[in-house]
């Protein structure tokens, strides 16, 4: 988002409470942006009880900001852990709709085969998203997995056995704090980066297996080169828009990267 005074591009925008606008760091404060109602942050605070603008509760979830246990680097909060599981789920579901599509339902019939690719499916979206977030506390910032109202409804709906095109995007990592574009680009880049390094182990482990273990390695190769291929499209909230903001080279060679391993974990499979 641009911000109202100057017009840079801002991933943490501020919001003015006596305006509305939207404005970076640096012309947050009312008196920076000449915000026309600058008089309203000048007048002396009276000891009111605070107006309610909005009694009902937000259509969607709340975002709660817990301090960081000092004693860890690393941390997930009991919510947020909920939240990928339910997550993790909605994508398990995805992966095992679009299985009868390709493969024969003999194939299917396999308990080893089956238990296999869901802990794929559910292990590419889950190392994804903690990528980001480690790599966002890298960086000292608040970060947590939120699902989103839309993406869950749109990867409910992905479910279903005839939707072809399968969108699975359930939630995202919610981060807060001062951000440079450039670490914002790297930890963005941090989950397709995971999906690329483990598609690219997949199809190693795939050439020259045993049949079972080549069907399961090839779709890990496919479904992780897919979920990388997906984030890396330069798009609004998607990961490769921040990517390509950052270093245009960097996004260039990871979207070639998990274009060419989906290419060829596809043609693998057929």
């Amino acid at each position: 988002m641009k911000c109202q005074k100057c017009g840079e591009e801002t991933f943490l925008p501020f919001k003015c409470p006596y305006c509305g606008g939207y404005f970076c760091a640096e012309h947050r404060l009312p008196e920076n942006h000449e915000c026309p109602r600058i008089e309203l942050a000048r007048a002396p605070k009276k000891e009111t009880k605070p107006i309610v603008l909005q009694k009902q509760k937000p259509y969607e979830y709340t975002i709660t900001y817990s301090p960081r246990p000092p004693s860890k680097i690393f941390w997930f909060s009991q919510r947020e852990l909920k939240h990928l599981t339910l997550g993790a789920l909605l994508v398990m579901g995805v992966g095992l709709s679009y299985i009868p599509q390709i493969l024969d339902l003999s194939v299917l019939m396999k308990p080893e085969i089956l238990l296999s690719l869901a802990i794929i499916f559910t292990s590419a979206f889950l190392l994804h998203e903690i990528a980001h977030k480690l790599s966002a506390q890298h960086y000292g910032l608040w970060t947590e997995f939120r699902l989103t109202l839309f993406g869950a409804l749109i990867t409910l709906i992905s479910m279903l056995p005839f939707p072809f095109f399968k969108i699975i995007s359930p939630g995202a990592v919610m981060i807060a704090g001062a951000i440079t574009r450039k670490e914002a680009g790297k930890t963005a880049l941090a989950g397709p980066l995971t999906n690329i390094m483990l598609s690219t182990i997949f199809i190693t482990v795939a050439i020259g297996a045993s049949s079972t273990l080549e069907t399961i390695a090839v779709f890990g190769a496919w479904i992780n080169a897919i979920i990388a291929l997906f984030n890396l499209i330069p798009f609004g909230m998607l990961d490769g828009f921040k990517i390509f903001l950052w270093n245009k080279t960097i996004w260039a060679l990871a979207f070639t990267a998990s274009l060419i391993l989906t290419i060829v974990s596809y043609n693998y499979i057929l």
